[in-house]
């Protein structure tokens, strides 16, 4: 993947939750569409609940390390959007390391997404994720303005 591929710009402030309320993976996934949903471009909240824990049933999207990338596409979005959460607790998401999650990014797109940038972003998220250093700074961060500077110093790595 290019240098030039700008992580950051697919990242929304209202799109950013510091303080996850879930205790469970189900939860989880329900609390972050919802705030999916409060911002536009979601046709229909069920149909993407439903999407993602059918997703979810096919094998955990827990990567390890604390990360999960829930993901999918769906006709219930209107466009690519990611949503970055955190949990302080972690939250129990059947990872494959087993650990529990502190770190949630979720990846929806349509169908057909015209510039072809879900798979290119999920594939940059989880690289991203894998350097100790970045995962430590995610886990502090407290406002949106944090997370950006994370991403914008990853991308220039």
């Amino acid at each position: 993947m290019s240098n030039d591929f700008q992580i950051l710009h697919y990242f929304d402030p209202r799109l950013f939750c510091a303080d996850l309320q879930a205790k469970t993976k189900d939860d989880a996934l329900k609390e972050m569409v919802g705030i999916l949903s409060g911002v536009s471009g979601v046709r229909d909240e069920h149909l993407l609940l439903e999407m993602l824990e059918r997703r979810e049933s096919l094998g955990s999207t827990g990567i390890g390390k604390g990360v999960a990338i829930p993901h999918g596409r769906s006709l219930a979005v209107v466009d690519l959007r990611v949503l970055f959460a955190r949990s302080a607790d972690g939250i129990e998401f059947d990872a494959i390391d087993g650990k529990p999650v502190k770190l949630f990014f979720l990846l929806v797109a349509p169908p057909q997404d015209k510039r072809n940038e879900y798979l290119p972003l999920l594939g940059k998220i989880a690289e991203l994720v894998q350097e100790k250093k970045i995962r430590d700074r995610l886990l502090k961060v407290q406002s949106f303005d944090q997370l950006s500077s994370v991403l914008e110093g990853s991308s220039r790595g």
